[in-house]
């Protein structure tokens, strides 16, 4: 990815190839396994194309198998229930004949009612903080030659995280709790569906690293076996994703070569426009 915005766009942008089906690609750099996050914004716009004048309020899902970068992913969308209100979705997503991700998302008309929530942490704003681009580039040297272009390219979402952590290899241990700036590295649409996509694609970028702060173990040290397993979202209020958003977020527990994380998203005005909830597998290798 050239690190603008418009890339994630045109990877959200299905084909629909048959009523409730639509045909999804993977950026050409990728050289593993499809990014999470894709597939969570993929399967979200999929559902959003079967429902009209509502707006997803909540969405979970889980990964079953990797996805292969090489081949076009299939989303199916069972139109499950349209009530007065309320729509509900079923999104299965499909490579080589085999599931590899499902997703129940429901939709609602928008209402007024009750509303609290908690406080917005306090920390540093965005600005003046060291971008997720700059620090890369500035520590790539620890990292295998092999590695270090595709750790140093340029990102669609702009991350700037609050506390940083300079060993790459052996970070130290810190309690299980982040907070990072995000946005997207250009101007949207003004759709809030699209706004609520492209966060879906992003709230996979550092999630569960927050589960690995309290061991000291790095993604670059050759011992972690990791993988998302399931993820949840909820929004609670229009947001634009084209300005910055503080992402907070801790994990409560890791247990059974799994890490449980969760995660808020505050406008700069302190409003929690979303919350993320997910587990995934933290397996060492002896």
């Amino acid at each position: 990815m050239n690190g603008s915005i418009q890339e994630v766009l045109e990877l959200l942008a299905l084909e629909a190839i048959e009523v409730n089906i639509f045909r999804g690609g993977s950026p050409k750099d990728r050289w593993q396994r499809v990014f999470g996050g894709q597939v969570l914004g993929q399967a979200l716009v999929a559902a959003y194309r079967t429902v009209e004048e509502r707006v997803c309020h909540s969405l979970h899902a889980y990964f079953i198998r990797p996805g292969d970068p090489k081949v076009p992913i299939l989303y199916e969308v069972d139109r499950a229930r349209d009530g007065k209100t309320f729509s509900t979705r079923r999104v299965v997503a499909i490579q080589h004949g085999e599931q590899i991700f499902n997703m129940s998302a429901s939709f609602q008309v928008p209402e007024v009612g009750l509303e609290h929530q908690f406080d917005a942490p306090k920390v540093a704003g965005p600005e003046g903080l060291e971008t997720e681009e700059t620090r890369r580039k500035r520590l790539a040297h620890q990292l295998p030659e092999a590695v270090r272009d595709h750790f140093t390219r340029p990102n669609p979402i702009e991350v700037r995280p609050v506390e940083r952590a300079d060993d790459l290899i052996n970070p130290a241990k810190t309690a299980p709790h982040q907070n990072v700036w995000i946005k997207a590295n250009g101007t949207m649409p003004s759709e809030l569906a699209m706004h609520q996509c492209v966060l879906a694609y992003a709230s996979d970028m550092t999630l569960l690293d927050t589960c690995l702060l309290p061991h000291g173990v790095s993604w670059f040290s050759g011992r972690l076996q990791s993988a998302s397993l399931d993820h949840a979202m909820w929004f609670h209020h229009p947001f634009r994703f084209d300005d910055w958003l503080l992402y907070a977020q801790d994990s409560p527990s890791a247990a059974g070569a799994r890490g449980f994380n969760r995660g808020s998203l505050f406008t700069r005005e302190g409003k929690l426009v979303a919350s993320v909830a997910q587990e995934g597998l933290i397996r060492l290798r002896s």
